[in-house]
């Protein structure tokens, strides 16, 4: 009986100190560890890649983190509305793009974006007005402006009273914080 306990014991001792028959290769790269006295990289920065990855609910929080560090500023407020704009909150995204117009009203990508919100929500006439003014703002110089403008006008010539149109729409990101609008194929 003494023969079986310890052989139990030295079976337990034994398992204990295996890994489980998991082999943990050399090269696994570990997370890096938190360094205290190191920067964070700016919320703004953060939020566009995300943007541009097509994650619009973390660049919606990397930019209310950067609201934190910069203040509202145009660039911010405009982040902020473009990454609701991304997640369908058409609402909230025209109430924060208008507001970024307010802070930098010379801001032609500020202007474009308020106009893609516009044209999402049906308001077509209020929206080539918007991308009149950024195109302006812009010196004609941004094909994203120009194409935008271009649509918006075409739509408002071919609307009429007749059936109504299912159109689907979707948003191109172009450069730093400008956005166009492409027809769905």
């Amino acid at each position: 009986m003494l023969r079986g306990l310890i052989a139990c014991l030295t079976l337990l001792l034994l398992a204990a100190c295996s890994s489980g028959g998991q082999v943990l290769p050399e090269d696994q790269v570990y997370a890096p560890a938190l360094d205290p006295g190191g920067e964070a990289v700016d919320g703004l920065i953060v939020g566009h890649r995300l943007m541009e990855a097509g994650q619009y609910e973390l660049a919606l929080e990397a930019f209310t983190r950067a609201a934190g560090t910069h203040g509202l500023t145009g660039e911010v407020l405009s982040s902020l509305g473009t990454a609701n704009l991304g997640l369908g909150r058409l609402n909230q995204s025209e109430a924060l793009l208008r507001r970024a117009v307010e802070e930098e009203p010379d801001w032609a990508e500020a202007w474009n974006n308020l106009g893609v919100v516009l044209m999402e929500r049906g308001e077509t006439s209020e929206a080539s007005e918007v991308f009149r003014r950024a195109y302006a703002l812009d010196n004609g110089e941004s094909d994203a402006i120009r194409d935008n403008l271009r649509l918006a006008l075409a739509k408002m010539e071919t609307s009429g009273y007749g059936e109504p149109r299912q159109e689907d729409y979707k948003l191109v990101r172009r450069g730093s914080g400008s956005y166009l609008i492409r027809s769905i194929d």
